[in-house]
């Protein structure tokens, strides 16, 4: 069973990236899982990876699960390297040069 983050750390991880990584979350979605995806936000995550809700065309809601690049983790600071990894994984399989991060 993955490891499950207390719910502040969850609220936290989801409002940052949802406020300020729209693009992110719809590369990651479209990276992995729903290509055709026109908006998405990022749902959940656990200690096994992230879930995402990407809209699509239909104006259907499809829940991507994505796992964790670097393997299951449990700390708080583990989830942004995780992320910033899929991030990059996105990039790579869109063909998009990824921003540096700091």
């Amino acid at each position: 069973m993955a490891f499950t983050f207390d719910d502040d750390v969850v609220t936290a991880v989801l409002r940052h990236m949802n406020d300020d990584h729209v693009d992110d979350n719809l590369l990651i979605v479209r990276a992995f899982g729903a290509p055709e995806a026109e908006s998405a936000t990022m749902s959940g995550f656990d200690g096994a990876g992230g879930v995402w809700s990407a809209d699509g065309p239909s104006g259907v809601a499809t829940p991507v699960r994505v796992p964790w690049p670097g393997g299951p983790i449990t700390e708080r600071g583990q989830v942004r390297r995780e992320i910033v990894a899929l991030y990059d994984a996105a990039c790579t399989r869109l063909g998009i040069p990824p921003r540096p991060h700091s």
